[in-house]
């Protein structure tokens, strides 16, 4: 982008080693919007009824994102923890080409002619044909009122599932799901403003300190020695050895400040990284003083990439190659941001803390060719999904937190009653879906039940449909 289940919202939960959860396979079409093919592939979903007694009871449906099912289960606690209240059957549905859904097994990441089908659209159409699989063979689903739930790229999904599908989903909450991160729809510096902000409020000099930076890196990779000092200083598995892996490595610290930014969480959690409570808190006290010589400085970029990267102690070395949980799919996603999922950012350096960089899609789009031989489209989403054109559309939430740089491609304030924004001032990536805990802020706790409230709602407005 994470043992005791169940209670009331507020209560503290130990976050679960193991999920109550059955794992079932379902054989979708791996072509929904062509006629030539009737080859099939096995998508997983995760089922549980533990909560779910009565006929034609709720169900939430998590609509799978880039990366292994179990894990999105693992840390989508809000589900789990609401299960018993709406008395609501859990299912979460992986996304085609992550985890086991591979729609050609070991060949689906050969070529571009393989990952042809890996788009939103397919995803979307697996999700709704799976839902009236369900109803139509689980007894007493037949008339269920089904939620759509996501974070980031699934809250994103779920979003466009009840936008696309409102026969099949009564609702969606879209949790952190940036939806206006497109082509001109929001300017492409907010999210690396928003990264900057997080750092500035968390310690005077901080954001300075990580601004100043790029240029003492610059400096010191200047020199074969100071390139081995670098190496030596920040344990790299895999020393620097010239200009184009010291390229590489501030291109790592950039994601690495990004990561941060996103689980900045007021609570002990492993959902990118194992990580310290307010972890951007707990990095910043390394990077007070701005103004002191480049090696200085960059020892305490050093001691604050290392809270990231070994907080257990545990880490021999660190691995450049890799920033975050490899639950996650990163191939699969660069291939959608090569075609679809076309998201410009850029940064100024003045406004934030990094280096600049312009957004030039023609560079984009040679570098996506290059790769995958494909050519993006830039205009796609907003063709398809509407753009900010979205008002015609009912019941869906989506909830964004303040620390989140992905907030501004996000829906911030309502656009009528029943699409309705939820702000979450200290609440990082998709918060409100992750478990109670006792560290939870107000805002936070304060989302949950309006989600519920909102979510109780559609549940009264399908029964009594007629």
């Amino acid at each position: 982008m994470y043992s005791v289940l169940f209670g009331s919202r507020g209560s503290t939960h130990a976050i679960p080693n193991s999920l109550s959860y059955k794992t079932y396979y379902f054989y979708q079409k791996i072509d929904h919007f062509g006629f030539l093919s009737n080859a099939t592939f096995k998508q997983r979903y995760l089922v549980n009824e533990q909560h779910w007694h009565q006929e034609n009871g709720p169900i939430l449906f998590y609509t799978g994102n880039e990366g292994d099912i179990t894990w999105f289960c693992n840390n989508t606690g809000f589900m789990w923890d609401v299960a018993e209240e709406l008395g609501a059957m859990l299912v979460f549905a992986e996304h085609r080409y992550y985890g086991e859904s591979l729609p050609f097994g070991e060949e689906s990441y050969s070529d571009a002619k393989h990952l042809n089908y890996l788009t939103s659209e397919q995803a979307l159409a697996d999700f709704a044909v799976l839902i009236k699989a369900l109803k139509r063979t689980i007894p007493g689903a037949r008339d269920s009122p089904v939620i759509a739930i996501g974070g980031s790229y699934g809250g994103m999904l779920a979003a466009w599932m009840r936008m696309k599908y409102p026969h099949i989903v009564v609702g969606a909450l879209a949790a952190s799901a940036p939806i206006w991160q497109f082509t001109d729809m929001v300017p492409c510096d907010v999210f690396y403003k928003i990264v900057t902000n997080d750092f500035h409020k968390a310690e005077k000099g901080c954001a300075e300190s990580i601004r100043g930076s790029w240029k003492a890196i610059n400096n010191v990779t200047s020199t074969a020695e100071g390139l081995q000092w670098l190496s030596s200083e920040f344990s790299l598995c895999a020393p620097l050895k010239n200009k184009v892996e010291a390229a590489a490595f501030k291109s790592w610290l950039q994601e690495t400040w990004v990561n941060l930014a996103m689980v900045d969480y007021p609570y002990e959690a492993n959902f990118l990284q194992p990580l310290p409570r307010w972890p951007i808190k707990v990095v910043c006290q390394y990077l007070t003083h701005p103004t002191v010589p480049d090696q200085q400085l960059l020892q305490g970029i050093s001691k604050a990439v290392k809270v990231y990267y070994n907080y257990t102690g545990n880490a021999p070395c660190l691995n450049m190659s890799q920033t975050a949980t490899g639950s996650l799919g990163a191939m699969g996603w660069y291939y959608q941001a090569c075609t679809e999922m076309v998201m410009p950012m850029c940064s100024n350096g003045v406004g934030d803390m990094f280096e600049p960089q312009a957004w030039d899609f023609q560079a984009y789009a040679e570098e996506c060719r290059a790769l995958f031989g494909v050519t993006p489209r830039p205009d796609w989403a907003d063709t398809i999904y509407g753009g900010k054109n979205i008002k015609s559309h009912s019941n869906i939430l989506f909830s964004n937190g303040g620390l989140d740089p992905w907030s501004g491609g996000g829906v911030t304030k309502s656009l009528s009653d029943s699409l309705v924004a939820i702000v979450i001032p200290d609440g990082a990536h998709h918060l409100d879906l992750r478990y109670n805990t006792n560290y939870d802020p107000q805002s936070v706790m304060d989302a949950r039940d309006t989600e519920v409230k909102y979510m109780k709602l559609w549940i009264k407005q399908a029964a009594n449909s007629p």
